[in-house]
């Protein structure tokens, strides 16, 4: 029999949403091999079960561990050249229609190695481990080719497999047009589309993401891919309504999509298909802040029409090359207006959903052991400071996880 491992001694935000944070005062946790046992008040666990080992954690914070559900940590090279054009006055879509943006980096990317591309996606990784991260979602969308777009989802495969940490991987072809498609963009959805079985059969990817918008594909573009997607049975989400409204959010939601991402321009319709469908709203605040936007994704109608918030990095070289989740914890709520609370759940719980995944997100019995430990007296203290990593160590599948693991 698995023995049983007593975390005592705690402040607990379980995250469960029958209570404010889901708090417990006087908390303590039992594990049992990869999963929660119990979850409650101090001396009141079960005494019949026999505990092999006990930590006391002097009283220090404990929430679920920190999911990041978008990311694009696979590349190569970065785009400063392009941040100091932007702010000498040319725009995200200058730059893309000029061979920059996403091209400049699938460039980069296709003359890396696998080496060279799991090195440095492994040093981004350790960074947000660093601060909690425990279940972290990979985008391709820099190869842009059968080969290259293969390769960078098997190094992101291959992260999961030698990092103590859970990568959920999503298949980003429909990013952007690469140079040598130019002018034939349904040719080059007809090629992902060709692309996506093999992958799956590779076991390479859990997910299929695409870019609707006036410098990505259309919706009837989009709607192919999904329609690939749902042959093979694989879920979607989208990359929305970021720079213009072209109903992607609307048509995502009738493929049932996991999340649709950005939203700065969401309309009320986007929203109510949202809802009606359980989308998730992901929102990537280092974007809009990195991007200098000005129009806010509508959070207030999001929250009355009661469609379940994200929160992650969107990390990537060209509009949000951030490495901290607790950042954007604070960006949420100084530039969304998001409460503290809803900032947490949305980097815990509702991140969770947004992958698909219902195993983690809250600290309940049954669910996986996956917790963070902060030497902090309550969540809001992350998302009120920035610049400072609380982060004591944490518990990943049950096996506590230090810094230099």
């Amino acid at each position: 029999m698995t023995s049983i491992t007593l975390w005592r001694n705690a402040r607990i935000a379980t995250m469960d949403p029958s209570c404010p944070w889901g708090w417990i005062e006087r908390g303590a946790l039992m594990t049992r091999g990869a999963q929660l046992h119990w979850v409650g008040t101090e001396g009141h666990w079960p005494k019949d079960l026999l505990v092999s080992a006990e930590h006391d954690l002097q009283g220090a914070l404990v929430t679920p561990g920190l999911i990041d559900a978008h990311t694009h940590l696979v590349y190569a090279g970065d785009r400063a050249a392009e941040f100091e054009q932007r702010l000498q006055g040319a725009s995200y879509e200058d730059i893309a229609k000029a061979g920059g943006g996403i091209r400049s980096t699938v460039q980069a990317t296709r003359a890396a190695s696998p080496e060279a591309l799991f090195s440095a996606a492994a040093q981004r990784a350790r960074v947000l481990m660093a601060e909690g991260v425990t279940t972290l979602e990979i985008k391709s969308g820099y190869g842009l080719s059968a080969e290259h777009e293969g390769r960078c989802l098997a190094v992101a495969r291959q992260l999961g497999r030698e990092l103590p940490i859970t990568v959920v991987t999503t298949s980003l072809g429909a990013h952007a047009l690469p140079q040598e498609f130019t002018g034939r963009a349904d040719d080059y959805i007809d090629a992902v589309c060709q692309w996506l079985p093999e992958q799956h059969a590779h076991g390479w990817v859990d997910a299929v993401d695409a870019f609707c918008d006036t410098i990505g594909f259309t919706p009837a573009q989009t709607r192919r891919v999904f329609e690939t997607a749902k042959a093979l049975g694989l879920p979607v989400k989208l990359h929305a309504e970021q720079l213009s409204n072209q109903e992607g959010a609307a048509l995502a939601a009738a493929y049932g999509a996991l999340s649709c991402d950005h939203l700065e321009y969401l309309s009320d319709s986007g929203i109510a298909a949202m809802r009606q469908a359980g989308t998730v709203a992901m929102l990537l605040p280092g974007a809009y802040y990195f991007l200098r936007d000005t129009h806010m994704p509508p959070v207030d109608a999001l929250r009355r029409s009661g469609v379940p918030m994200a929160v992650a990095t969107d990390h990537n070289p060209g509009s949000s090359p951030m490495l901290s989740l607790l950042l954007m914890l604070h960006m949420a709520c100084t530039l969304f207006r998001l409460t503290p609370e809803e900032a947490w759940r949305g980097v815990t719980l509702h991140a969770a959903r947004a992958l698909g995944l219902k195993d983690r997100g809250l600290l309940q019995a049954g669910l996986r052991a996956d917790f963070a430990v902060w030497d902090a007296e309550h969540p809001r203290e992350m998302a009120y400071r920035f610049g400072h990593n609380p982060c004591r160590f944490t518990v990943w599948g049950g096996v506590m996880r230090t810094q230099s693991t």
